[in-house]
């Protein structure tokens, strides 16, 4: 099976879970038979349940962020020339990025990686670890999307969290700047 139809169907997966979702359910099934698990529990699923469990999953938490760049450059001014950077891998294939999300976003990542190539899946490979071991820690289905993507890339996976953090060197960065105390020159100590 090609690796792109798994991308493509992983990315319907990976967003919000609107209608539109829940319609392609039967196409998913069979254009991914690797992602089953998650599919099987979408389906199981009432809409309502499932959207504010993606919520739950996704929107409330950094360490199951779905955006690549925050695994690397956590929330830090050098997050917005990677960005920058997504978006020209993306012009440099005629593509245009929508404003309405980061080009960062995985499904997103995963519509390009299906359409064009994988680059951006390898150069953030790390981050996508990271990702996967946190929903497998999380006890989510979701974690079964990452896997079935991670596995179709070249190398073994991380089997832990610290051979992941090894790989990706170190987690996102804090940035401090300026937010060192205030002291008053002059002031008794």
């Amino acid at each position: 099976m090609s690796h792109a139809v798994l991308y493509q169907a992983a990315a319907f997966c990976l967003s919000y879970p609107d209608d539109e979702f829940r319609a392609r359910l039967p196409l998913l099934r069979q254009a991914a038979p690797q992602l089953r698990e998650f599919l099987d529990f979408a389906d199981d699923s009432d809409p309502t349940d499932l959207a504010a469990h993606y919520v739950k999953v996704f929107d409330f938490k950094n360490r199951h962020s779905l955006y690549l760049s925050w695994w690397r450059d956590g929330d830090t001014r050098r997050r917005g020339m990677t960005l920058v950077g997504f978006k020209q891998v993306y012009r440099e294939h005629g593509l245009e990025f929508s404003d309405e999300e980061l080009p960062d976003f995985l499904p997103a990542v995963l519509e390009f990686s299906a359409r064009v190539d994988t680059r951006l899946l390898l150069e953030f490979r790390p981050g996508l670890e990271l990702l996967r071991l946190a929903l497998t820690d999380h006890g989510t289905p979701y974690a079964g999307v990452l896997q079935a993507v991670c596995a179709t890339l070249p190398g073994p996976s991380p089997k832990d969290k610290a051979a992941a953090m090894a790989m990706a060197k170190c987690g996102p960065p804090v940035e401090t700047v300026g937010l060192e105390p205030f002291t008053l020159v002059g002031e008794p100590s």
